[in-house]
């Protein structure tokens, strides 16, 4: 896999660690473990099929699904973000 540039010179994980874990857990079956190890894999793969779909299918509305989806997945992962820091930070102190 692809090693985050992040950890690798700041030590700290950013917004998208654990999402290639995830994705292949997710490939694997194990759907509540690619959940817990990146919450927001199911919608930025619901997400990811809407944009091919729409690639293919123009239909009115386009624009503000997608910046819905992409404000929905943006809180999510800054969510889950914080929650890992937290978790972190206690673990250290």
């Amino acid at each position: 896999m692809l090693p985050c540039l992040n950890k690798t010179l700041l030590g700290v994980d950013c917004y998208g660690c654990g999402g290639q874990r995830a994705a292949i857990l997710l490939f694997q079956g194990h759907f509540k473990q690619a959940f817990l190890m990146y919450p927001a894999i199911y919608t930025l793969l619901i997400f990811a099929i809407f944009l091919i779909i729409n690639l293919k299918y123009r239909f009115k509305g386009d624009f503000k699904i997608k910046i819905a989806f992409i404000i929905l997945n943006a809180s999510i992962m800054i969510i889950s973000y914080i929650f890992k820091m937290m978790q972190f930070y206690n673990l250290t102190n």
